[in-house]
């Protein structure tokens, strides 16, 4: 039997989702991507300073740099792999026969 596909949410966000949710109980599909975003953004420009604080010699903890730096790049990969998957399922929405 196929579920009602507004049930269905991927177990990880469960905590995250519950607590974004509005007055009619359903989730914010904008507010959850521009709040990912906002945190893509936000690891990117961590990234960036600890970078720049490596070249210039000014990293206190080399090891905390380079973690930010391995986030950003993490946080972005995953970005662009959602992006990706969206485009597909859209394409494919498109070719779908009426």
């Amino acid at each position: 039997m196929i579920k009602n596909i507004e049930t269905l949410s991927p177990i990880s966000l469960q905590n995250d989702i519950t607590d974004k949710q509005n007055k009619t109980g359903k989730t914010d599909f904008f507010q959850i991507l521009q709040e990912s975003l906002n945190e893509v953004n936000t690891n990117q420009v961590k990234g960036d300073r600890a970078l720049s604080d490596i070249a210039t010699g000014q990293v206190k903890d080399l090891h905390s740099a380079a973690m930010a730096i391995s986030k950003a790049e993490v946080s972005m990969k995953m970005m662009l792999e959602v992006r990706n998957k969206a485009l597909n399922a859209y394409k494919e929405i498109l070719r779908t026969p009426i």
